[in-house]
């Protein structure tokens, strides 16, 4: 315990790239934050950095070390949380990762639902794309992930899964509107506003358009769906996104139409946590509530 505020200027020191910058996050000199590190090295026995001309960077001994650290942070973090139940009086923070898609609906629902039997948990709601939100896991910078289609699942340890299909969102006077359900070909023969090729839907459109010969190829690309919704009311484009990210408006303005399964096959939403972690009390908590909504809204695990 007594090395905790000197782990937090390692990993300060780490995160800026520079004792400089790290010494003026931290607001002290840079003197006195290079003493503090050098006096730990010489205890611990082993160099934690690599000392490069324009600053410097973790080696191997201290990656283990600052990995050690989150670890130690987290395993404080649940039994704090098992303290707090002790009292019958639950606290702790919850830090989640997310894909786009949940933050209009789901995780405002879910979260307001928590926190009315648990008012005393705090959360951290962080947007991350799918390879973001595994290195958030990976580097315990967040306890919980909610993606859709992540990369590599290599630290990931799936606690439920859910199948999304992808929708074409469009304004209610778009030509494609009267249709139940769109063919790809349909969504690709029309202009069209789509996602980057760092998130999920794009990745899934991407890969079966490849597979008939054709391409996405939007009028506009952009980082936000919440552009894509409002911007298709202003022109006769389609968008793309998956139904826990979408909402009807009352005023009929918009629609959202099911890509057929033949052509797009549907993708995972993925609620997960660094795998072998224990999780505080709190996040364990609330990721089984997830799961549980998450089940009752689209049925059981796929696998």
């Amino acid at each position: 315990m007594k090395h905790l505020q000197t782990f937090r200027l390692i990993e300060a020191v780490a995160r800026a790239g520079s004792m400089r910058r790290a010494a003026e996050d931290m607001n002290i000199t840079a003197s006195a934050l290079n003493r503090r590190i050098r006096g730990f090295e010489e205890e611990f026995g082993s160099e934690l950095f690599e000392r490069l001309p324009g600053g410097v960077r973790l080696n191997p001994a201290g990656e283990l070390l600052l990995h050690h650290y989150r670890a130690t942070l987290s395993d404080l973090a649940r039994v704090q949380g098992q303290v707090a139940d002790l009292t019958g009086e639950r606290r702790g923070h919850v830090s989640l990762a997310c894909s786009q898609a949940l933050l209009p609906y789901f995780l405002p629902e879910q979260i307001a639902a928590y926190r009315a039997e648990h008012p005393r948990v705090t959360f951290s709601v962080k947007v991350r794309d799918r390879a973001e939100a595994e290195q958030e896991l990976a580097t315990y910078d967040s306890d919980l992930a909610l993606v859709f289609e992540p990369i590599y699942l290599v630290d990931f340890e799936v606690i439920q899964i859910v199948p999304q299909t992808v929708h074409a969102v469009m304004a209610a006077s778009h030509p494609l509107a009267q249709k139940a359900e769109l063919r790809l070909r349909d969504c690709l023969d029309t202009p069209h506003i789509a996602p980057s090729a760092r998130y999920g839907v794009r990745h899934l459109l991407d890969f079966a358009a490849r597979k008939g010969s054709r391409q996405v190829s939007p009028v506009i690309e952009t980082e936000s769906f919440e552009y894509m919704r409002n911007y298709v009311l202003h022109e006769q484009l389609l968008g793309f996104q998956i139904p826990i990210g979408l909402q009807a408006p009352g005023d009929g303005s918009l629609v959202f139409r099911p890509i057929s399964a033949r052509d797009v096959p549907a993708g995972s939403l993925i609620l997960g946590q660094r795998r072998g972690r224990s999780l505080p009390v709190a996040s364990a908590r609330f990721a089984l509530s997830l799961a549980a909504a998450l089940k009752a809204r689209y049925g059981p695990e796929i696998v």
